[in-house]
Parts: C-alpha cells; sequence; structure tokens
C-alpha cells in the first residue's frame, strides 16, 4: 500500500510565541478553530508532542498548523533558516511568552521575561507585513511604569514586588518604547487572573488564586486576606483566547492597552466565602489585613509574598476592551458558573497533583465538589508548577 503523504500546511498568517502554555495553547486552538493558518512556536520535542495531543482532544483541526523551534531568550528567536522562511508570510504576532513563577531570581526573570518580549517585539518589527504585535502583560503590571525608567525605578520596583511581577512591567515598559521608537502597531493585552473554561473548568495551570482555592479545599485558610473590598478580577480562558484572536481585525494604529477582566468578579471575601459553600468545605473566620500579612514570617503564613501585591481595592478602565468585545460580538460568559466550574475541576485534578493510585486524576472521596459533605484529608501541597502563560 503506498504510503499517505501529509498535506503541507498553507503558509502561516499567525505566530503564537508561548503557544504550550495556558493562555497559549487556548489561543491557538481559537486561531485554528477560525480557519486561520497559524504557527505555534515551541522547543520541539515532547512540549510539540503534547501540545498536539492536547489539541486533538480539543478537537482542534490541525491541518493549517505549522510548528516552529523557537527560543525567546535568544535573538531572532533562535530559529532555524528553515523556520524563518516558513514564517515569512505571518502577519500577527501573539507574545504568550513568559516565566510564571513567584520566588524566582530576578535575572531569571528578566532573560525570559524582557529580554524575551523585545526579542518577540523587534522580531515582529521587521515583518515586512505585519499588521498587529499582541503582547501579554497583565492587570497588574500593565502601564505601571514609563517607557524608559530609570534603574533607580526599576531597583524600587524590584524590591517591592519581586520578581515575576517586576519583570512584567519592565517589559511591558520597554515592549511600548520600542513600539514608539519604530512605529510598531503594538496592542498589550492585560488579562484578569485567568480562570477555566467557561464550559469544562478545564485550566491546566495550578499558581497564583487556583493555590488559593486548593488551601481552601484543604482547611488550610483560616483567614482570609486582605479586606472585604480587595478585588481580584477574573477572566475565563476562553473568553480571554477569543478577545486576543480578535484584536488584529479591530485594532488599528498607534500602541493599545486592554484590561482584560470580568467587572462582575465577587470581591475576594465573598468569592472565596461562595466557593466554600459550592464545595462543601468550612469558610474563614476571620480576615488578615494586607499590611500585617507582610509583617509576618513566611513559615507562619504559608504565603508567598509576591502575591501580596495582588490584594488590592483598586479598579480598572476596561472600556475599550468592552468596546472590542462589543464590536467582535463577545461578552463575558457568566462569573459564577464559570468559577464554580473551575473549582471543582480544580479539585478533580488534586490541584495539580492527582492522587497516588488515581489515573484519572479523580481525589479520594468524601463528597464530591458541592455535595458540602466536607474537605478531604490530604496532601496539603499542591503544585506550584511555574510555566508560559
Amino acid at each position: 500500500m503506498p504510503n499517505r503523504q501529509v498535506p503541507t500546511p498553507p503558509p502561516p498568517q499567525a505566530l503564537v510565541l508561548g503557544s504550550t502554555g495556558f493562555v497559549g495553547r487556548w489561543l491557538l486552538a481559537e486561531l485554528l478553530r477560525g480557519g486561520r493558518p497559524v504557527a505555534a512556536a515551541t522547543r520541539g520535542g515532547p512540549r510539540r508532542e503534547e501540545l498536539l495531543a492536547w489539541l486533538r482532544a480539543h478537537g482542534v483541526p490541525t491541518e493549517r498548523l505549522t510548528t516552529v523551534g523557537v527560543d525567546v531568550t535568544r535573538p531572532d528567536l533562535g530559529l532555524s533558516g528553515s523556520d524563518a522562511r516558513a514564517l515569512a508570510e505571518v502577519r500577527d504576532v501573539y507574545n504568550c511568552a513568559a516565566l510564571f513563577r513567584f520566588g524566582t531570581s530576578r535575572e531569571r526573570a528578566r532573560a525570559a521575561n524582557v529580554d524575551g518580549a523585545l526579542h518577540a517585539a523587534a522580531w515582529a518589527a521587521r515583518r515586512p507585513g505585519l499588521r498587529r504585535l499582541v503582547h501579554v502583560t497583565g492587570y497588574r503590571a500593565g502601564g505601571l511604569l514609563a517607557a524608559r525608567p530609570s534603574q533607580a525605578e526599576l531597583a524600587r520596583l524590584y524590591r517591592a514586588h519581586g520578581a515575576y511581577e517586576s519583570s512584567k512591567s519592565e517589559a511591558d515598559a520597554a515592549v511600548r518604547d520600542l513600539a514608539d521608537r519604530e512605529g510598531l502597531p503594538l496592542t498589550v493585552v492585560n488579562p484578569g487572573s485567568v480562570i477555566g473554561d467557561s464550559a469544562t473548568g478545564e485550566a491546566g495551570q495550578y499558581i497564583g488564586l487556583a493555590e488559593t482555592v486548593r488551601d481552601l479545599w484543604h482547611g488550610r485558610l483560616p483567614l482570609l486576606p486582605g479586606s472585604a473590598a480587595t478585588f481580584v478580577p477574573v477572566v475565563t480562558v476562553d473568553h480571554l483566547a477569543r478577545f486576543m484572536a480578535a484584536v488584529p481585525e479591530h485594532d488599528t494604529g498607534d500602541t493599545r492597552a486592554h484590561w482584560v477582566l470580568d467587572e462582575s468578579t465577587p470581591a475576594l471575601h465573598a468569592l472565596l466565602r461562595g466557593l466554600a459553600d459550592h464545595l462543601g468545605v468550612r469558610p474563614p473566620r476571620g480576615s488578615v489585613p494586607v499590611g500585617l500579612l507582610r509583617l509576618l514570617p513566611r513559615a507562619l503564613t504559608r504565603v508567598e509574598p509576591e502575591t501580596l501585591a495582588f490584594l488590592t481595592e483598586e479598579r480598572y478602565d476596561t472600556a475599550s476592551a468592552d468596546a472590542l468585545a462589543r464590536a467582535a460580538g463577545l461578552a463575558h460568559p457568566p462569573v459564577w458558573p464559570s468559577l464554580t466550574r473551575w473549582a471543582d475541576r480544580l479539585v478533580a485534578e488534586g490541584f495539580g497533583n492527582p492522587p497516588a493510585g488515581s489515573a484519572d486524576g479523580d481525589r479520594p472521596s468524601r463528597g464530591a465538589p458541592g455535595s458540602r459533605k466536607g474537605a478531604v484529608a490530604g496532601d496539603p501541597g499542591g503544585a506550584r508548577t511555574p510555566g508560559e502563560l
């Protein structure tokens, strides 16, 4: 029987950097479902195969998918000659690549998040037919710094906020500066805390707010952090992916920035009490101010100091994101069902640490999520897996 040749995909019109990460893979799926010829940037090997398996498992067509080997920490993205030629017709560049890890060193965070962002922007600026560079920053880091901060300003920032958020803020300023100098059509997307798919709850990322839900589930959150007005806004990963896919069709001209988050997210205390009720676990019985958390030793609070910068009462201007969403026919899915589905999925997956002997990721049962029969005993840990956005 003659060998069947795999059809060559059409030349990609879009490149997704960080395609194996949480946001990147959902964006890739959205673009492919929309019929776009897309290139997924991977480091090859197992990561590429895992991505392809994930796309197939989600019913995503891959006939228009090209994969290329990329290293954002290197100039020209570390592209080989053949991969660079394969990207000759790319019009839209999405940079979802970042090291998402709390407690890492300034040097490592900068190499991935600052140098990587600048390499991506410089490469995009050289595309003759570039329509848009879409760069992901974050709702707390976006616009925090002026375009050309001094070394003294950067030093204060890193001392106050830690390496992850500071490197994202520094990258945001550096990319905006490069865009201004090069006339680069840039859109910065500043998402809220990204939670799972609105229909299934699937996330696959267990850091940030997911860790707080983990501690709630395991009975290790005796006090609520912050005040009754503390606001940690969320956005579902499927809405964020649809929004980002629509950006090049709707944004034109100079640099734009959009805060993409659901303003109807409950305040953090209400959110956590509601999830405790949904999961059937005891809610925290008091609260502790952020200022006090900063003074207490980490061994006592079990709180990563970098995360405290996210516990504020601030609100965010979503007007431009809301306008683009309306123009694209998009709306946030209902927030509370999305939160409960996400929490159920986190529990079912053992917060990235499935119990031993549970091949399908189910936890030992003492009542399914929502059954209100109490929390399970078990490993108080859970994954603190870093990764791309």
